[in-house]
């Protein structure tokens, strides 16, 4: 029997759940007084976090393919099992299908992510998300979105390229040589594909997820947002192509910002690698800041 691989993505309890509140105790009255507070309020229903409405649009995909279910989310939380009560409680009450965690006590619950196969890791701690891009998988930092959910039935990614999609060699060299020297090594290395940065697998995991449905109704749409334009765009459209990959839509925008555009894609989560791209981006979409590449040293 041929078994179908997972598109597996771990999720932080604080990015799952608006936990605003109990951390704030955490952090003022110490490890003791949240726990206590937790189990005080554990039938209290959590409120949805960043990563609510993405978890729930990727849970739906399973209802869409016949047989074992496709996706799955993983719950990875520095809570207790004892004090993780309240969040197994909210998935519960939010009728989410996710039964699979690890609560791992105070400590960092990144070194999971790989045990568990996962293709994919947000969470709100710029520490663990920094662990796991360091461990080999795509990982990103959610920031506090002002936008709500998409409307769109259909679940949209959208990446950056360089040092995200792609590695940050290129863009080591517009930093350091600036905007010449990097368009003139792009036109020079036009057929030479550029090596894959940490988002590469993932994006491969959702290619493979896509290919389950017809193009026409396929609920999966990626996006290309990225500062290059012409001539620098082709290397990038042939390295998608060396390595057998669609992207649905490819903005190329020679540097202008990316918010309007990302909002009129309609993506359910954006991911750069720079700070004040992902500060800007976060007004129109839900963002995830990537901490890799020479923007990050």
């Amino acid at each position: 029997m041929n078994v179908k691989p997972k598109l597996v993505i771990a999720i932080s309890s604080t990015a799952l759940f608006d936990m605003t509140e109990s951390h704030s105790i955490y952090e003022q009255q110490g490890l003791a007084a949240y726990a206590r507070y937790q189990r005080e309020h554990e039938d209290d229903v959590l409120a949805p976090g960043e990563a609510f409405p993405l978890a729930k649009k990727l849970l739906r995909i399973n209802d869409k393919l016949e047989g074992d279910p496709r996706v799955e989310i993983i719950l990875l939380s520095r809570n207790s099992a004892d004090s993780g009560l309240r969040v197994f409680n909210s998935i519960a009450d939010h009728n989410l299908a996710i039964s699979r965690a690890a609560f791992s006590g105070g400590e960092s619950p990144y070194r999971y992510v790989s045990a568990f196969g996962c293709d994919l890791f947000l969470s709100t701690n710029a520490d663990d998300v920094r662990s796991a891009l360091s461990n080999g998988v795509a990982a990103a930092t959610l920031l506090p979105s002002r936008a709500g959910p998409s409307d769109n039935e259909e679940l949209r990614f959208a990446f950056d390229g360089d040092a995200v999609l792609f590695s940050d060699a290129s863009e080591r060299i517009f930093k350091e040589r600036g905007l010449k020297a990097f368009t003139d090594n792009e036109k020079a290395s036009a057929r030479t594909p550029l090596d894959g940065g940490p988002f590469k697998s993932f994006l491969q995991a959702l290619q493979s997820l896509q290919s389950e449905f017809d193009q026409d109704s396929c609920p999966i749409r990626t996006a290309l947002v990225t500062a290059r334009a012409a001539p620098s765009h082709e290397r990038v459209v042939r390295t998608l192509r060396d390595w057998n990959v669609r992207i649905d839509e490819s903005l190329f925008l020679g540097g202008l910002s990316k918010g309007d555009f990302l909002s009129s894609f309609g993506a359910d989560v954006f991911f750069d690698d720079q700070q004040a791209h992902c500060s800007s981006a976060s007004r129109f979409v839900a963002t995830g800041h990537v901490p890799h590449g020479v923007a990050n040293e």
